[in-house]
């Protein structure tokens, strides 16, 4: 009995109870690793996994799938580069066969492209990289003939609304002259070139060439003075010849009858002659224009 009431005795009673009572617990807590390490090994002998952590044929599905989507975008990159090339070559060719002249202008005013037709027209073999006041140094308005800016006295003013890229411009004749000193009559349309979000890119210029329409109105403008000119001049004959007439028929005088005949056969040559020279220019002026 003094022995259970020892103290030094309760204490190691103690804890050999805590011994015990730990040592259960650790082959309890043992068991249960143990277990959830053999349900482990089993899922992992089932569905081995890759080295991050995801099972291996999911790990080759998403693999297939990522290698799929890249070619599919590698295809699709293809094809639009395909098509926009195509566009390229249509546009190229289209260009290369208009009769007009096309060129494009960045925003620093410097030209990137001018079809055959407008290095035609401007006498330039290679004008990429000029500017417009380059390009158009050697030109001057028809004030008659510009519909667009009435109010502009240069060229720079009534191209100045496409250049900013406030509205376009059609319509302004130029009397251009080529390096090599062959003088045209221009028409030019001129654009700005807008970008999907409304930001100015540039400037496209459109050529026309009005020199035969301009010489053939010059032309028809000469016929008409010179045919106005010309009536004139047969009116005052026809009067001339009829007054020679009146006097030749109350005329009982045969000298002054013969002199009489003879104004007016003079008169009636000079008509002949004015009418032949008249009728000589029409059939060149016609001739001419047909071989145009």
């Amino acid at each position: 009995m003094k022995l259970l009431l020892n103290p030094v005795v309760v204490r190691m009673a103690l804890v050999l109870l805590a011994a015990v009572a730990a040592f259960a617990i650790g082959v309890v807590v043992i068991r249960r690793m143990r277990k959830d390490l053999d349900g482990e090994a089993e899922s992992l002998s089932q569905s081995p996994l890759a080295a991050d952590g995801l099972p291996i044929h999911a790990y080759h599905a998403v693999i297939q799938q990522l290698k799929q989507q890249k070619h599919e975008l590698t295809a699709k990159q293809l094809a639009e580069r395909r098509k926009a090339k195509a566009s390229d070559t249509l546009s190229a060719a289209v260009l290369a066969n208009l009769s007009c002249g096309v060129l494009f202008f960045n925003n620093a005013g410097l030209l990137r492209q001018a079809n055959p037709a407008a290095r035609q027209l401007l006498g330039f073999a290679s004008p990429a990289g000029m500017g417009v006041a380059d390009l158009l140094r050697t030109a001057s308005l028809r004030l008659e003939g510009d519909a667009t800016r009435p109010d502009a006295q240069t060229v720079e003013e009534a191209l100045a609304p496409a250049l900013k890229g406030e509205a376009a411009v059609r319509g302004v004749l130029l009397d251009y002259q080529t390096p090599d000193g062959k003088a045209r009559v221009l028409e030019l349309t001129v654009s700005p070139v807008m970008a999907e979000d409304a930001s100015m890119i540039g400037t496209a210029f459109v050529l026309t060439d009005k020199t035969e329409i301009a010489h053939f109105r010059r032309d028809q403008q000469m016929r008409k003075e010179v045919s106005a000119e010309m009536a004139l001049g047969l009116r005052n004959s026809l009067t001339t010849i009829a007054g020679f007439a009146q006097q030749l028929a109350r005329s009982r005088d045969s000298d002054l009858a013969r002199k009489l005949a003879s104004d007016i056969a003079n008169e009636a040559a000079q008509l002949d002659r004015t009418i032949g020279s008249f009728l000589t220019g029409a059939r060149s002026a016609a001739a001419s224009a047909v071989e145009k």
